[in-house]
């Protein structure tokens, strides 16, 4: 008898500790390019992630319940995204997963999260079209479509603007599908286009292309590229003798601090727009970027600022629902919820999900001014 008192008492205890182990734990997977020319934007987004999660996990975390970041290298490639996608929902069997990097990859990815009825989260997929991949897929980041007509607006109005070139890359999603918004939104401002080129992903001459622009002599150059290709560009555009006075539009991929880091001088003009910056005063963003700052030792970015975002959007969404160990359901409860949330106040202004999963978020249309993005229009 007594050894059946200890036996139930055991299995008792084994149960209390699978429980709490279960309540004590909320895995999260991040699959960001963390290596390769894309790791630019995927190691700011993990440093996002990470500061994120150590805050809220030391302020109690959701409901006294740990968030636990899986994260995982998905190199900035088609291939290895769905990989990572794979390993993180029938392996890690985590509650949602954040990223990936680029659209391209997002396209490739996405179906395998949305097919297993899994949340993916897109902080950094600006194309056109991410979340009509189905309903388990949203994103933070400000579509193309909803920022760049503001640009081209905005510096048409500042500059002046009859005539412009448009360069981008052919061979990539993002930079694709940031041409034909910059196109349609072009047209829409009545500018005549003097030309159009292309480049592919890796290029690293640009010079039969500008030089063929410099010839034209246009007012400025709109451009869609990531952003080692857009500041390769913007460098060896006023090595050829492209004035500053000709001023680069660029789309989502400009805006890093990579850009002015390697470009220098040749960045200062360089116009983009996005809902973030650094030197925004709103009270959270500057406490962001100082413990992003003391925790990494430099300045985030845009990427960083949208990953950080996400995760304190997601927490919304956790905070009310009851998690049951029941993966698939959880999953599915975790969807509802989050597309409810409404008025977020992040670092990046107000964030509401729109019925479409995209966000809602005013955007400003920025300048590099002395090497640092600012404001040149709300």
């Amino acid at each position: 008898m007594k050894l059946f008192l200890k036996s139930l008492v055991l299995i008792f205890g084994l149960i209390i500790v699978a429980t709490f182990s279960f309540a004590a734990e909320i895995k999260i997977g991040v699959a960001e390019a963390l290596t390769g020319p894309i790791a630019k934007y995927g190691v700011p987004i993990r440093n996002g992630f990470t500061l994120a999660a150590e805050e809220i996990n030391a302020a109690g975390g959701i409901n006294g319940n740990k968030i636990n970041l899986i994260i995982e290298d998905e190199q900035g490639k088609k291939e290895e995204a769905i990989n990572v996608f794979k390993k993180f929902i029938f392996q890690d069997k985590v509650l949602a997963i954040f990223g990936p990097t680029l659209s391209n990859s997002a396209f490739a990815a996405d179906p395998v999260a949305n097919a297993s009825k899994t949340v993916v989260f897109g902080t950094s997929n600006t194309a056109e079209g991410i979340t009509a991949i189905g309903t388990y897929v949203f994103r933070n980041s400000i579509a193309e479509a909803d920022i760049l007509p503001a640009v081209v607006k905005t510096s048409k109005n500042k500059l002046g603007l009859k005539k412009v070139a448009i360069m981008y890359g052919n061979d990539d999603s993002f930079t694709k599908s940031g041409y034909d918004v910059f196109k349609k939104a072009v047209d829409a401002e009545g500018l005549q286009i003097v030309a159009t080129e292309t480049f592919a992903k890796g290029d690293i001459d640009y010079s039969a292309q500008l030089t063929k622009i410099k010839s034209l002599k246009p007012d400025a150059i709109v451009c869609s590229a990531l952003v080692e290709e857009a500041a390769n560009i913007v460098l060896q555009a006023r090595k050829l003798g492209i004035p500053e006075s000709v001023n680069f539009i660029g789309g989502n991929g400009f805006n890093s601090p990579k850009l002015a880091e390697i470009a220098g001088k040749a960045a200062e003009g360089v116009i983009s727009g996005s809902p973030w910056f650094l030197a925004d005063p709103n009270a959270k963003n500057q406490a962001f970027v100082k413990a992003y700052k003391a925790k990494f030792s430099s300045d985030p970015d845009q990427f960083a600022a949208q990953a950080y975002d996400a995760l304190y959007i997601m927490s919304e969404a956790l905070k009310k629902i009851k998690l049951t160990g029941s993966i698939d359901s959880d999953r599915d409860v975790l969807r509802d919820e989050l597309a409810k949330v409404k008025n977020y106040n992040g670092v990046g202004g107000k964030f509401s999900f729109d019925a479409n999963r995209d966000a809602e978020q005013k955007g400003r249309v920025l300048i590099i001014k002395n090497g640092k993005f600012t404001v040149y229009s709300e």
